[in-house]
This record gives structure tokens, C-alpha cells and sequence, in this order.
């Protein structure tokens, strides 16, 4: 009997990847996109036990939605959805096909429109985009439970 390959089966959740990937073409997927976020988050609930509060429920789906958006809105070609549980956090990636990274503009109450990035950027504890071979990832994590103190999921409190 092999104990290294028990050893290994029985490693605490956390140190195991826990992740789902689709790849999205049309705008009417923007809506399947949130549905794989939520059904990934119950998941983690459910069959991993992870806490998951209400709040971080509602922003993972909010962060899927504007990326994807984005993705679909300015990339020609499909765009690759990337859910991956990893030190608290749900960690949100998006691949798609255009070099452009996003242009994040100043906060403007009187600006209509282009404000996802920035809402992104306020719910996220860690938000980044690079160029890839081709096109671009962008990633952004977000805090899966609300601070026992009352602090809410998302930015880390200093």
C-alpha cells in the first residue's frame, strides 16, 4: 500500500485547486457566465464546505458580468472564464483575444457609462491585467467570506 498516495488524498481542502473554466462567445452568454459563477460558488458551499457570504455571492457575479462584458464588447473571438478558489478568495480571470489592456478612467459622477473597471476595482482585494502571448488576462479576486469584526467581503481591511 502506498502511503505517499493516501497522504495525498487526505491534504487539507485548501491545498488542492478547486476551479472551473468555459470559454464564452456571445453576448448572450454574458448571463451563462454569472450562472457558472453562482453554481461554483454554491459548490464551494455545499460540497467544499467554504464559506461564502451573501455579499461575496452578489460581487463575484457583479465582477463576472462586467469582465465578460468587456471581453465580448472589445475583444473580436471568444473569451476563456477562469474560477479558481485560492486563500479566501474566488479569483476571477478572463482571457480574450485583444492586445488592448483596459484604460481605467478617473472616477466622474457625471460620466454615463464605462464605469465597470472602477466597480470592479472598488469590490476586488487584488486587481491586474497583462498582456499574453496573444491578447490579455485579467484578474481579479474577491473575498469569499465578510470579516467576523463586520467588515465586509472584498478590500482587506488595514
Amino acid at each position: 500500500m502506498d502511503l505517499a498516495g493516501q497522504n495525498e488524498c487526505q491534504r487539507p481542502l485548501m491545498e488542492r485547486l478547486i476551479s472551473v473554466s468555459a470559454v464564452f462567445e456571445g453576448s448572450e452568454d454574458i448571463a451563462s457566465a454569472r450562472g457558472m459563477a453562482r453554481d461554483f460558488l454554491e459548490s464551494l458551499q455545499a460540497v467544499h464546505g467554504l464559506p461564502v457570504s451573501k455579499r461575496a455571492m452578489g460581487m463575484v457575479q457583479l465582477v463576472v458580468s462586467e469582465l465578460v462584458t468587456n471581453a465580448r464588447k472589445y475583444a473580436p473571438g471568444p473569451c476563456l472564464l477562469t474560477l479558481e478558489a485560492n486563500e479566501g478568495a474566488v479569483e476571477v480571470t478572463v482571457w480574450d483575444s485583444s492586445p488592448a489592456l483596459p484604460l481605467i478612467l478617473a472616477p466622474d459622477p457625471y460620466r454615463v457609462g464605462q464605469h465597470g473597471l472602477e466597480i470592479v476595482i472598488a469590490l476586488c482585494r487584488s486587481f491586474e491585467f497583462h498582456r499574453e502571448p496573444v491578447g490579455k488576462r485579467i484578474r481579479a479576486a474577491v473575498v469569499l467570506a465578510d470579516d467576523p469584526g463586520g467588515a465586509p467581503a472584498g478590500h482587506q481591511m488595514m
